[in-house]
C-alpha cells in the first residue's frame, strides 16, 4: 500500500475560496495535519472548517488520534469541505453567558430597585433575605466563571458566533431578570422579615454542600483530559460511583437550595427544572457514551444525575 494518497477535494454549500481540487497526504498523516493543510492552503481559520468524507459524510475528526489510514480515506477519495462561518471560542460563549445573571441580581436589588417596582406604593429597603438570596446567585455565578476560566477543558474550541446570543439569552433572562424580579419584589416570599427558619438554614446548607461537591466533580473531569486534547477517561471519585453525571446532580441540588432559601419562589423552582431537564438528557447521552467507548471497563449506571431517582 502506498504511504502517500492524493484526496479529491470539494466544498460543501457555499463556495471556499483557494480550495484546492486535490491534496496529499500521507496514510500515517492525522486528522489535525490535515484539516491545518486545507486551512493554510485556503487561508480561512481551522475551526471553520468541518471535513466530511464524501463516502458516507462521516466526518473526519480534527485530532491527532486518528490517522487517515483510520478514516478508511484511499487514494482518490472525496472529501467534502464546508465552511462553518465565523466562530467563537467556547471560554468566551461561556463567560459571556455567566455575565447577566451574575450582574443583574445585585443592580435590580439596589440601583433598579426604585425604578423596576415603579408600581409599589412603598418600597421599602431589601430584606436580609433577599440580599442573602442575591448573595448565593452571585457566588454561584462566579464560581461558574471562575471554573470558565481556569479550571474547564474544551473538547471543542469554538461554536459559530450567532450562538452566542441564544445561549446567553437562556442564562440573562430566566436566571437574571427572571430571578431578580421575582425573588426581589417587596411582596415576595422572601422579602419577609421572619422567613421560615427551616427553608433557610437547610437550604443554605445545601448549596454550600452542593457548590463543594459541584466544584470537586469539575475537578475530576478536568483531571481526565491533559491540556491541549480531547482524550477522555472514565471519571471516579465522589459521586462518580453512584451516577453517571453528579456534576448535574450537585448542580441541580444548588438551584434547590437556591429555592429554599427564597421561600420557595416559584421562578426559581421554574429555573431549576427548565435546566435540570436537559441535564438529565445530556446524562444519558454521556452514559451511552461511556458504555461504548469503554465497554466492560465501565461500570454501568442506572441513574445519571441523582441517585435513585433519576
Amino acid at each position: 500500500m502506498a504511504s502517500e494518497i492524493t484526496l479529491i477535494v470539494e466544498p460543501r454549500g457555499k463556495p471556499i475560496k483557494k480550495l484546492p481540487q486535490t491534496i496529499t497526504v500521507s496514510l500515517n498523516s492525522n486528522g489535525e495535519e490535515l484539516h491545518n493543510a486545507i486551512a493554510k492552503a485556503t487561508g480561512a481559520s481551522v475551526h471553520r472548517l468541518r471535513i466530511t468524507k464524501g463516502s458516507d459524510r462521516t466526518v473526519v475528526p480534527n485530532d491527532k488520534r486518528t490517522t487517515i489510514d483510520d478514516t478508511g480515506l484511499r487514494e482518490s477519495s472525496v472529501i467534502h469541505v464546508k465552511d462553518l462561518g465565523p466562530q467563537i471560542a467556547w471560554r468566551t460563549v461561556f463567560i459571556m453567558e455567566y455575565l447577566g445573571p451574575l450582574l443583574i441580581p445585585a443592580l435590580f436589588l439596589y440601583p433598579l430597585r426604585p425604578f423596576v417596582y415603579f408600581n409599589f406604593d412603598r418600597i421599602p429597603p431589601p430584606s436580609d433575605t433577599q440580599v442573602l438570596v442575591c448573595a448565593l446567585l452571585t457566588l454561584h455565578f462566579l464560581k461558574r466563571e471562575y471554573e470558565t476560566i481556569f479550571v474547564h477543558r474544551f473538547s471543542n474550541a469554538t461554536m459559530p458566533a450567532a450562538h452566542i446570543i441564544r445561549n446567553s439569552a437562556y442564562y440573562w433572562t430566566l436566571a437574571g431578570f427572571n430571578l431578580a424580579y421575582w425573588v426581589f419584589r417587596p411582596d415576595a416570599g422572601a422579602a419577609t422579615t421572619n422567613p421560615n427558619p427551616v427553608l433557610l438554614y437547610g437550604g443554605l446548607a445545601l448549596f454550600v454542600f452542593s457548590e463543594l461537591a459541584n466544584f470537586n466533580a469539575h475537578l475530576v473531569l478536568r483531571d481526565l483530559r491533559r491540556p491541549g486534547t480531547t482524550e477522555r477517561g472514565i471519571p471516579s471519585g465522589f459521586g462518580f460511583n453512584w451516577v453517571t453525571c453528579p456534576n448535574y446532580g450537585f448542580e441541580i441540588m444548588s438551584w434547590i437550595g437556591v429555592s429554599l432559601v427564597s421561600q420557595l419562589n416559584w421562578s426559581v423552582i421554574i429555573f431549576t427544572i427548565v435546566g435540570g431537564l436537559p441535564m438529565y438528557s445530556w446524562g444519558w447521552k454521556k452514559e451511552k457514551r461511556y458504555r461504548k467507548e469503554f465497554g466492560d471497563k465501565y461500570k454501568k449506571k442506572r441513574n445519571v444525575i441523582l441517585p435513585f431517582i433519576c
